[in-house]
């Protein structure tokens, strides 16, 4: 029925064409067109490379790029940068870092990079037959695998182990082969799959060689990396003597503010319905930092929610405890991070944010995430147990509400300064501005 409307072919379209056939559907097409190519890049083969990024590329979608500096992870000073659009995340991490810097700093306490993938297959002959010919088809597999990795071999990675698995009591009939890769300064993504795929190809040849008849019953469903990196983590820490929460404390006593401190942890460790928001909060930091080095914040966020459920019940990713009137939050969260290969190499901004950070290998970078994530996590909860998340968010956020409203240099220094000690909303500033011209 909605065949007529359906538009065919529009992959082959020239960048041009693409961009008149969608300013069709805008209220100004001719308008909507001149948009949608001054938000690209000037430079031809700047713009070239990053049409070529991704699919029926139109234009680029620009966020916001700033910088949380004064960020001290193992003793090093590095000025972070953060493409995120909420101003209130930007100024949140800045203020934690200059705050724990003042108090040594983030430390990285364990770091492991061990990537997993599986080749997924059904066996529908005697499930004896296949462990006793496993150790016979590793061997095969991993002879295999030999050409595929030999590079990454080179530079200090590989495969760590391949083991089989028996999901038969989950699916009728379901095996898997589990493998573990080392990718050092890469994400990985493309070469386990590589590994992968080839492990599947080989399953099938070596039982279509087999003339056991029960070898004929081997069905390879899927080969696909796993972004569940239980085992590809980093944690991180930091603390100082309670004594010197007192200037963020907001005239709190600080052993009063301290105790809030933990038990706001405590609370989204064992309420799902606040822990989700708890860890919002620590991505809110990760991906800003993922985004802007060109890594991939979806798989990142997908392995931490599901980091957060492993025992069971969706509990907060980060902990605060206070022992001897020592003050110390922590966080272990999984980041499979590259600092090579894919989008870092390609974009511009990606590549200069690695160079701001000194172009850091990637466990150096998963500290500097996991940091970023517990730094702004823990602005957050100081903000809840303090003044409430409003007061600083919405005070950010005037700006935005003024330029939406299309106000003057004159009135948004008035209201600015009107706003200095009132709460900030949408409905609060358009009144103002309603009684100020009336």
């Amino acid at each position: 029925m909605f065949d007529k409307d359906i538009v065919r072919g529009f992959s082959k379209l020239t960048e041009e064409e693409k961009r008149n056939f969608i300013a069709r559907f805008c209220n100004d097409p001719l308008q909507a067109e001149d948009r949608l190519e001054r938000f690209l890049m000037e430079d031809e083969n700047e713009r070239s490379q990053f049409l070529e990024l991704s699919e029926n590329t139109i234009s680029s979608f620009h966020t916001p790029y700033g910088i949380a500096p004064n960020m001290v992870v193992n003793g090093k000073i590095y000025h972070v940068p953060l493409a995120i659009e909420e101003s209130s995340v930007v100024a949140a991490v800045s203020h934690s870092a200059r705050f724990w810097a003042d108090c040594g700093g983030f430390t990285v306490k364990n770091v492991s990079t061990v990537k997993l993938g599986h080749v997924y297959f059904r066996w529908y002959g005697d499930p004896a037959y296949i462990i006793e010919r496993w150790h016979q088809l590793k061997l095969f597999l991993m002879e295999r695998l030999k050409k595929v990795t030999a590079n990454m071999v080179r530079r200090g990675g590989g495969i760590l182990s391949m083991e089989l698995l028996d999901e038969t009591s989950t699916i009728v009939n379901l095996f898997k082969l589990e493998l573990k890769v080392e990718t050092i300064n890469s994400m990985g993504a493309n070469f386990v799959n590589t590994c992968l795929e080839d492990m599947a190809e080989g399953i099938d040849m070596y039982f279509a060689a087999d003339h056991d008849p029960a070898g004929k019953k081997c069905q390879v469903a899927m080969a696909i990396l796993s972004n569940y990196t239980p085992e590809c983590t980093v944690t991180v820490e930091a603390s100082c003597d309670i004594e010197h929460l007192k200037p963020i404390a907001e005239r709190l006593p600080v052993e009063v503010f301290a105790d809030k401190l933990c038990l706001a942890y405590q609370i989204a460790h064992h309420d799902p319905s606040r822990a989700v928001t708890h860890n919002k909060g620590i991505m809110n930091g990760v991906d800003a930092v993922l985004m802007a080095t060109g890594n991939d914040y979806r798989a990142a966020e997908a392995a931490a929610h599901a980091f957060a459920a492993r025992d069971g019940q969706y509990r907060a990713l980060s902990k605060c405890s206070v022992t001897n009137k020592v003050l110390t939050i922590g966080l272990t969260l999984p980041l499979a991070l590259g600092t090579v290969g894919g989008i870092t190499n390609l974009h511009p901004l990606a590549r200069l944010s690695l160079e701001i950070l000194g172009n850091p290998h990637a466990k150096e970078l998963m500290g500097i995430v996991a940091s970023v994530g517990l730094a702004s996590n823990f602005a957050a909860i100081r903000s809840l147990v303090t003044t409430g998340i409003q007061k600083g968010h919405m005070r950010l956020h005037l700006s935005n509400i003024l330029n939406m409203l299309n106000v003057n240099n004159g009135q948004r220094e008035e209201a600015e300064l009107y706003f200095t000690d009132r709460k900030v909303s949408f409905n609060a500033v358009k009144h103002y501005l309603h009684e100020k011209n009336h």
